[in-house]
């Protein structure tokens, strides 16, 4: 196939194997179970009630079981060609007797909902009737207790008492009576696609066992049966800590203060930052990071550390002691000194998973981290001003499966004066944060101080040089054949031109989120965008279905790298069988507090856990020739009034917390495409936000590929040029082209267009 075939003529050609079609296909259905078996986290098991023995019966309450949340809404919705719910699941269990009369009470009420146009996951827990629970409690001593969420984008959740998220609502509270005073033994399934209480059955003795089942995909009611008859050991690890109350996360006090900002006086301790941190905050967790149970036991021993070079290597044995196949998570912590910078207790700079291990069996995990990555960001000049900086002292390293039992071992890494490793430059600096925490659990104050954010002078040069008529057109293909330079290419190209490319296009094929490029005269191709990320969403009118992979944070929670990488790959070579050019994923923001809308797109409250998960993915979505695209850079952590909302953050968080999973993600895995946010940074739009583009994406982390803005966003076409910030999406928001042109024209230079452009370009001649 001669390269861009499948963006300008949309051939309609399969994929898989002997010309079969790949996109919705059984084995990426399978990869999807899979993903979500290996997500899946095991809260509570007292007295070994889980995995269900062979002939056990059990009676399944609440709606979920029926009404069972794939995923979240907007652009993470993805149409598949069926939604395997619990009971389905279960009822595929040969081993197992579920009482069908309560399950077929759930499911004649949920379709009655849906025919009343209520929505998937987003109505009341039915009223169960007094005889219905009776006669179950006849049929089975042993209960699942099914609870689910629906989450977003464009809103959050309030948790204030009138919008039941976090807690659970007044009808589920009956049911969960219900079932305690009438079974023996009793599991919730949690169907969420991010952190909600916790406490009501961690210390309830009368519920033996709890899992998260998250949102699992099209198959995700198939695996949650799998994890629950022990077909599968679960593995999974939390990735967000379980705090007793909402208001014991730092973020929820002032997430709803204005609709206008978003003050993070929280700074850096955000998740188990705060809470194994912060005096009094340890006794407030119920399950902290990293946490997770299995089915058999592992024993953890000859955790050894050494220094070779600039990096720090940890290897730990690990063994099958139980009766089950199994893997386990290693993670590694380390603790910095305290000094003058404010820390906190315990920060994740490793982790590996192994592979299945049968009874019996071992394996040797080996890991690694720069030493570098252990120092803090100086913002405010108590060592080396706008730097990053290791004080002197012992550095102690930390080995367990979560941040709690991770275990002090002998090795330590000693500093006797304070090393500056990296000198930078202050960037998006606040000026109305007023205060931030500290370690000891108090505030500092942060008066208000004016800042003149940074401008970046253009030092690309491109001269005009436009065909006359006599003369042919240079054609892109000319480029890839080398019979023109890309620079030369561009020469070519009138200011309106450049101009054209740097807005979007108009969707073709089945794509409908439009696409980039289109210049047909100078053989530019228009390849095209599709969302994600939990799956290739296109949508149903045009007949495709895609394969729906469980939600962001159920694939963080595998803390398996591997497994994302393929899912990766699974969604580029859909992404390419549909013609489509460009995954809208994935999506990194952090998980700062339980209310954010859209959680469920984001992998962690963890940076390095989100940039390890991204990079893999961008691996896997890149190995295809299918352009990745990180997003929402950055700090998109409320989705209320998210385009004209101000997120007031100190420098030091910014990079240390909502940067740097970006980072990891541009550092390891090259991506072609980043998308900005909508939101404001320190008061300038993130894609006008030229300390940010500029400053330390391209300048200072040394990205090379293509930025482009999220859709229809509020920004000024010509400050986003400046920026840095290539493409405005979609075309639908360029409509007004001529507006932009002499805008552009007034305020932008031609070298500001043409960098731009090439950018463009780089990527196109990337693509197949």
């Amino acid at each position: 196939m001669e390269k861009w075939a499948r963006i300008k003529y949309h051939p309609c050609l399969p994929l898989g194997d002997n010309n079969s079609k790949i996109t919705g296909c059984e084995k990426h259905i399978q990869l999807s179970r899979e993903a979500a078996c290996e997500g899946t986290v095991l809260l509570k098991n007292n007295d070994n009630v889980l995995p269900l023995k062979k002939g056990t019966k059990v009676a399944i309450f609440g709606k979920a079981q029926i009404d069972y949340v794939k995923g979240g809404g907007g652009s993470g919705i993805v149409y598949c060609e069926y939604v395997r719910n619990i009971y389905e699941g279960l009822k595929q269990k040969t081993d197992i007797e579920i009482f069908d009369s309560l399950s077929l009470y759930y499911k004649d009420y949920v379709e009655a909902a849906y025919k009343s146009n209520e929505q998937n996951g987003r109505f009341s827990e039915a009223e169960i009737p007094e005889e219905l629970v009776k006669s179950a409690a006849k049929f089975t001593d042993t209960a699942i207790i099914t609870i689910n969420r629906y989450s977003g984008e464009g809103w959050d959740r309030k948790g204030d008492g009138t919008d039941p998220y976090f807690e659970l609502s007044v009808q589920e509270k009956n049911m969960v009576n219900t079932v305690c005073d009438n079974f023996d033994k009793i599991i919730v399934l949690l169907n969420t696609g991010a952190m909600i209480d916790t406490s009501w059955f961690a210390d309830n003795n009368k519920i033996q066992g709890a899992i998260m089942i998250w949102q699992g995909g099209m198959e995700g009611g198939l695996a949650a049966s799998d994890i629950l008859v022990g077909d599968v050991t679960p593995s999974g690890k939390l990735v967000d800590t379980c705090a007793i109350s909402l208001a014991d996360y730092p973020s929820s006090a002032g997430f709803h203060e204005s609709d206008d900002y978003v003050k993070y006086t929280e700074d850096i301790f955000v998740g188990y930052r705060y809470f194994e941190t912060i005096p009094g905050m340890k006794e407030r967790v119920v399950y902290p990071f990293g946490y997770g149970l299995s089915y058999t036991k592992f024993e953890i021993k000859n955790a050894l550390a050494h220094t070779v070079g600039n990096k720090i290597l940890v290897s730990a044995d690990v063994k099958n002691v139980g009766k089950y196949r199994g893997k386990e998570v290693v993670q590694i912590y380390y603790g910095a000194p305290e000094g003058k910078i404010t820390k906190p207790a315990r920060e994740l700079c490793a982790f590996a998973k192994t592979k299945l291990l049968s009874p019996g069996e071992s394996e040797t995990l080996i890991m690694s981290f720069n030493i570098s990555d252990m120092a803090s960001y100086d913002d405010m000049g108590d060592i080396e001003k706008s730097a990053y900086v290791m004080e002197a002292g012992e550095y102690k390293i930390y080995v367990g499966t979560s941040v709690r039992d991770a275990k002090e071992i002998e090795f330590r890494y000693e500093l006797k004066e304070n090393k500056i490793c990296q000198k930078l430059t202050e960037y998006c600096k606040p000026t109305k944060l007023g205060k931030r925490l500290t370690a000891t659990g108090e505030y500092i104050d942060v008066p208000d101080e004016e800042y003149t954010p940074k401008s970046f002078t253009c030092t690309y040069e491109c001269d005009i040089k436009i065909p006359t008529e006599r003369e042919a057109k240079k054609q892109l293909i000319d480029v890839v054949n080398e019979e023109v330079s890309l620079d030369e290419f561009i020469s070519q190209l009138s200011d309106n031109e450049l101009l054209s490319l740097l807005v979007g296009q108009k969707s073709t094929g089945v794509a409908d989120t439009d696409g980039m490029g289109n210049l047909p005269e100078y053989g530019i191709p228009a390849p095209m965008t599709v969302d994600g990320p939990a799956g290739v969403r296109i949508s149903p009118y045009t007949g495709v279905r895609t394969t729906a992979f469980p939600v962001a944070t159920m694939l963080a929670c595998t803390w398996n790298t591997d497994i994302l990488e393929r899912i990766g790959i699974a969604g580029a070579l859909e992404t390419k069988e549909n013609n489509l050019s460009m995954w809208l994923t994935p999506a990194l923001n952090i998980h700062r507090s339980p209310l954010c809308g859209r959680n469920f797109e984001y992998y962690s409250e963890d940076p390095f856990v989100s940039g390890k998960m991204a990079a893999a993915m961008v691996r896997g979505i890149q190995s295809q020739r299918i352009v990745a695209t990180p997003k929402h850079f950055a700090c998109n952590n409320k989705e209320t009034n998210r385009k004209e909302s101000n997120s007031i953050v100190s420098e030091r968080a910014l990079r240390e917390i909502y940067l740097k999973g970006f980072e990891i993600c541009v550092k390891e895995s090259e991506p072609k495409l980043i998308m900005t946010a909508y939101n404001i940074v320190n008061n300038v739009r993130t894609s006008e936000n030229a300390e940010l583009i500029t400053g330390i994406l391209r300048g200072e982390w040394g990205y090379k590929g293509l930025v482009t803005t999220d859709w229809w966003n509020t920004a000024e076409k010509s400050a986003e040029v400046k920026a840095g910030n290539d493409i405005r999406m979609p075309s639908s928001a360029n409509d007004g082209k001529q507006k932009y042109i002499d805008t552009i024209s007034v305020k932008n230079t031609r070298n500001e267009l043409a960098v731009c452009v090439k950018r463009l370009l780089e990527m196109i001649l990337w693509l197949e």
